[in-house]
């Protein structure tokens, strides 16, 4: 701020001193023209305060670059005015101005101002070669050098002053425009920067989602049925021994399935990629893990086991697969088993007891799944039920819905008219 009001005061005082000069040529100027002219005192003060007004334009040389032209083009005729023209003529080029003054300053406008100086002095120098170079013609210097004489200096106070305001005037225009596009590019650098770093928080939230989504459908599944099989353990352990130990053994082998899905999560997230890894040992592509184990995810060919595994934890579940076999991708093949998954849990912890039926059928353009529940019995004492139901954190159905969705899939879930919950979901075959 300093800097630039510093810049406008050195500008102003120079335009001043400028106009001091300009005016002062043009004052003494027209008075010795109309001396020799012959006219009276009256006459020559009145010409030479005008001339004196016409320099002073050049105070506002920078706002109306035009005007001290014009009152240089006005004061040629007293032999004056030349300081004025130069210095108006360079302004006029350097300092584009606006509206209708703006066409001026154009370089046809700019050879028409510097032709028409250029005419006036010539013609005012043959005019009063008799009054003006009395002495050189009395010397013998032909009339036509000195015409010549006045027209080169007319182009020498025309020509150069327009031709460097022209350079100053386009290096100007081009500086700014140049400043301009540096902070226009400044500026879109710093939009960007904001959109990378929304996408990088975005891609962020969305992976703790995803990872969310895995870990909750991985250890809710597994979990409950280990709780239903303890429950069920509690209870025949002294009556059934047989029972119990087999009860026993379906925790473990459900303990150790789910130990080894987390195992190959957890694995996924530890992966490293090739160009990544700096330490000099075997590179671990994508589909590996840090530890060996390579992860395979779920899919429709895996829902039997699953269905299985429900049927051994008490529920009643009938499973029906039909149609013709599609191609679906990865996250298709797993979002299909972690529904049905999903879908099993919640009636193990908000049904036990109901039947359930799983109807997977391949259709055209994917696959759609169904899994609906009765009512479950009324008949059960509120202690067993109390014993039987299991925690929820209310986010299955959720993530069901989002893993549908962003595949372009299709999703509704809700109760039945018979009392019980169906859930159906339609996914898109590979392309």
């Amino acid at each position: 701020m300093r800097v630039g009001a510093w810049q406008r005061r050195r500008s102003m005082w120079l335009d001043l001193a400028l106009a001091a000069a300009a005016a002062l040529e043009c004052a003494g100027s027209a008075y010795t023209f109309t001396a020799h002219q012959g006219l009276g005192l009256a006459a020559r003060v009145a010409v030479a305060v005008y001339a004196l007004v016409a320099g002073a334009t050049l105070v506002v040389r920078r706002r109306w670059p035009l005007v001290p032209v014009a009152a240089a083009l006005s004061t040629i005729p007293l032999s004056a005015g030349y300081l004025l023209l130069m210095i108006g003529l360079y302004t006029l080029g350097a300092y584009r101005p606006e509206g209708a003054a703006g066409r001026f300053a154009e370089r046809r406008a700019m050879s028409a101002l510097c032709a028409v100086a250029i005419a006036e002095t010539v013609l005012v120098s043959t005019l009063t070669l008799g009054t003006q170079h009395q002495d050189a013609l009395h010397q013998g210097v032909p009339e036509w050098v000195l015409i010549l004489f006045s027209v080169l200096a007319a182009i020498a106070i025309t020509v150069p002053p327009t031709m460097l305001g022209l350079y100053i005037g386009a290096k100007r225009r081009l500086w700014v425009a140049l400043t301009e596009r540096a902070e226009g590019l400044e500026t879109e650098l710093g939009l960007l920067a904001d959109q990378a770093r929304e996408r990088a928080l975005r891609a962020r939230v969305e992976e703790r989602t995803r990872i969310a989504r895995e870990m909750h459908d991985v250890v809710a599944h597994r979990v409950s049925l280990m709780v239903v099989h303890a429950g069920a353990l509690e209870r025949v352990v002294h009556k059934d021994p047989e029972k119990a130990a087999a009860s026993a053994k379906l925790m473990g082998d459900i303990g150790r399935q789910a130990l080894d899905e987390l195992r190959q999560i957890l694995g996924v997230l530890r992966t490293v990629e090739p160009n990544d890894d700096d330490s000099g040992g075997a590179p671990v592509g994508a589909s590996g893990t840090a530890s060996g184990t390579e992860y395979v995810p779920m899919g429709v060919a895996d829902l039997p086991k699953l269905v299985d595994e429900s049927r051994a934890a008490g529920l009643g579940v009938r499973f029906t697969l039909g149609g013709a076999r599609r191609t679906l991708t990865s996250e298709a093949e797993q979002t299909a088993y972690r529904v049905v998954q999903e879908a099993l849990t919640n009636v193990l912890k908000h049904a036990p007891g109901a039947d359930v039926e799983v109807v997977v059928a391949y259709v055209p353009g994917g696959v759609a799944l169904a899994v609906s529940n009765t009512c479950p019995p009324a008949e059960q004492t509120g202690e067993e039920r109390d014993a039987t139901i299991l925690p929820s954190g209310g986010n299955g159905l959720v993530g069901m819905r989002e893993r549908v969705t962003a595949l372009g899939g299709a999703f509704t879930a809700g109760p039945t008219a018979e009392g019980g919950f169906r859930v159906e979901a339609r996914l898109l075959a590979a392309r």
